[in-house]
């Protein structure tokens, strides 16, 4: 018999442990689990044993596992070549990163983005991605040619904030017919953002993709001029070292109220008038800038809203506007927008 009453035994479909309380025939036995008392045949029971070492070590070869690898040591992707061989220009890609929500649809999570070098040159670049203007990622460095380079992710409900992603090139290896420096952007919209989403997936394309620039520029020759003849000829020459002395003093504040601009704007089109107060708006917007003032207020008034809001789209687009504010004021109400600079 190879079971005595009081043999610790494991029941081998459950691995519970128990004894053997009764012997009923030569193929069955009654065993206690937990309190609980039932029949068992002997093929399915078993010593513990065998089942108490062979659990050892299991639980040893758990501990020999390496350790956990956390995200800030995994290590950044490899730079690596495109399959593109044909010369189409740099480019700025987004891929989405898709995933299923509580009702089970597949949204997009985040974009990678990459900068796409389909060019025979390399460039030097240095790149800033803005949220209202402020700088939220920035870096400096080089992409090969034909290579694609990994920037960094944004979130897709970032999207909603219409980010700009800014770029300044030089060549790695300078060309004397080619420019010093290049620059280019790309401002996203959140609707044209969805509808290239949705766009990718009818067609099952797997980015999104701006041209940057299709061909490094060429150089451009500066005209120049002999001031001296000029000045003879009776033409005004101006110093540029003096430069300020020679334009109008800035301005803290400015009213575009077209009664403050012009007379008789009252048989102008919409449109124009539009045009007349963004020109105003301009030249002393870059006189409060070249004279490096820390702040700067604009009268819009309050209207149908549109020139405050193309206003507010042209601050978005520059880099020394810090941020920029439209609050309750005791002297404008809501009719004006305080910009703060930032050098």
């Amino acid at each position: 018999m190879k079971y005595q009453v009081g043999d610790d035994i494991i029941v081998l479909h459950s691995n519970e442990e128990g004894k053997v309380v009764e012997i009923i025939n030569d193929k069955m036995v009654m065993i206690e689990v937990r309190g609980v008392k039932f029949p068992a045949y002997m093929d399915q029971i078993d010593f513990p044993y065998f089942y108490r070492f062979t659990k050892k070590k299991v639980v040893e070869e758990e501990k020999k596992k390496p350790a956990k690898v956390f995200v800030d040591q995994i290590p950044k992707e490899k730079i690596k070549p495109n399959q593109f061989k044909t010369a189409d220009g740099v480019w700025l890609s987004f891929i989405p990163k898709f995933a299923l929500d509580d009702f089970n649809d597949e949204i997009v999570e985040l974009f990678k983005v990459y900068l796409i070098n389909r060019t025979e040159r390399a460039y030097n670049f240095l790149y800033k991605q803005d949220f209202l203007g402020n700088t939220n990622f920035e870096l400096n460095s080089q992409v090969q040619s034909f290579h694609d380079f990994y920037l960094h992710d944004v979130d897709f409900a970032s999207m909603n904030d219409s980010p700009s992603f800014n770029f300044e090139f030089s060549l790695i290896t300078a060309e004397k017919n080619k420019a010093p420096h290049f620059e280019s952007s790309i401002k996203t919209k959140p609707k044209q953002i969805f509808k290239r989403v949705e766009e990718l997936k009818e067609k099952n394309e797997p980015s999104i993709n701006y041209l940057l620039f299709e061909k490094y520029p060429d150089k451009v020759e500066e005209e120049k001029f002999e001031l001296g003849s000029l000045a003879a000829k009776g033409f005004k020459v101006y110093d540029a070292s003096k430069i300020k002395q020679n334009i109008p003093p800035a301005r803290e504040l400015i009213d575009l109220h077209m009664e403050k601009l012009i007379d008789n704007w009252q048989k102008l089109s919409s449109l124009e008038i539009l045009g007349i107060q963004l020109n105003e708006f301009e030249k002393w917007y870059e006189l409060a800038v070249a004279n490096r003032k820390q702040n700067f207020i604009v009268i819009h008034g309050v209207g149908s809203g549109k020139l405050r809001d193309e206003i507010h789209d042209l601050l978005k687009t520059r880099k020394e506007v810090k941020y920029f504010i439209n609050q309750y004021d005791p002297r404008f109400g809501y009719g004006a927008t305080e910009i703060f600079f930032q050098y």
